[in-house]
Order: C-alpha cells, then structure tokens, then sequence
C-alpha cells in the first residue's frame, strides 16, 4: 500500500445532514472512510475553505438563487448556498471522522474569485493546489478517493488525477451525490470514460 495513497473529500458539517450543503445521507459515508483509514499508510484530506462572499456563493449575485449557473472568466459556475466558510462550524469535519491519521490536508476554494471542486486544481483547471507534486515526490502512483459529493469534487478530484497520470478508484460506497438535473449519472460516464476505477 506504500504506493497508494487515500484521499478523503470534503466530509465536513456542511455537506452532512444539518448542514448548509447538505448531501442527501452524506454523514452515511463517515463510517465507510474510517475503515479505509485504517487500510491506508498514506492518507491525505480535502477541506473546503471558502472566504465570507466567495464569488461561488448566490448570495454574492444580487437576483441569482442557489444551484443557478452563471458564467465566470474561467467558465460555467454552479451557484451554491453560504457554506464552508473558514473557521466557522461548518467548515469543519464531520466529529465521527478519523482524520487525525491524515498526513496532509489539502484546503481548497480560499480564492474568493474562483471555485475549486477537484483536488488538484481549481476550477480554472490550471491553477494547482499542489497535491500532484506532492504524490510524485512521495512516489505514489495511485489514488483511491471517497467523500461528498460524487458528482462534484470527488468526481472532479479522479478525472484530474488521471489526467495526470495517476491510477484512481472511487469508493462508491464512500460517496454520495448531489445529482443536479442529471449530474450524478453524468460524472459515472465521465469518470468511466477517463479510465476511473468505481468500485
């Protein structure tokens, strides 16, 4: 397993039940995560850490609502509820997580003019979080990854690491979906597609 490496994806309270975000039965997948903690010698975390006013919230577009689309300069952007915002609760893990065996932990979305669902990059798909070099230097070749929410930053996260050269498996028991207007089905076909593992 040296080689492997567990990426876990955004299980914080605002995506669970109660949350701002919350992913239908999202706290469903702390139980599954913590056994594949156990699993893996390398184990790295994504947490979203979006300012107050980020440009990704509605609330940010005067007249816009919650899961409306607007067009930004680095493309399409789903427009979402206040939520994770830094150093509030609901940024924070979901308190069932084990995530204290995580040698890293990757924040994402503290750019207040850009979004970030993957774990890679940003969603301009060229500004890096730097978690690819930190796989090379650490030799790890693959990437398993579970969380919230499938058709979004888990889903994301496993295109890009295959397009950077990494093999990758999603956890299906250790994810769930938002599915807006089809999106759910159409991350599966897309991850299919770009070689991803659904195991």
């Amino acid at each position: 397993m040296a080689e492997e490496a567990l990426v876990v994806v955004d299980v914080q309270n605002d995506f669970c039940p109660g949350g701002a975000l919350a992913v239908e039965a999202g706290d469903e997948v702390v139980p599954v995560i913590n056994r594949l903690i156990q699993r893996f010698d390398h184990v790295i975390l994504t947490q979203d850490w979006h300012p107050a006013g980020h440009s990704s919230f509605a609330s940010s577009h005067p007249g816009r609502r919650p899961f409306e689309t607007v067009e930004m300069p680095y493309g399409p952007q789903t427009l979402w509820p206040d939520h994770c915002v830094q150093g509030t609760p609901g940024a924070a893990f979901h308190a069932q997580l084990e995530w204290t065996r995580a040698e890293l932990v990757i924040r994402k979305g503290f750019r207040r003019a850009i979004d970030s669902y993957s774990a890679f990059f940003e969603n301009d798909h060229r500004t890096p979080t730097g978690l690819t070099g930190y796989l090379r230097e650490r030799g790890i070749a693959k990437v398993t990854l579970a969380g919230l929410a499938t058709d979004f930053c888990v889903g994301f996260s496993a295109l890009d690491a295959r397009r950077q050269g990494f093999e990758a498996t999603v956890v299906l028991e250790g994810c769930r979906g938002i599915d807006i207007d089809g999106s759910l089905d159409a991350m599966m076909q897309r991850m299919r597609e770009a070689g991803v593992v659904l195991a």
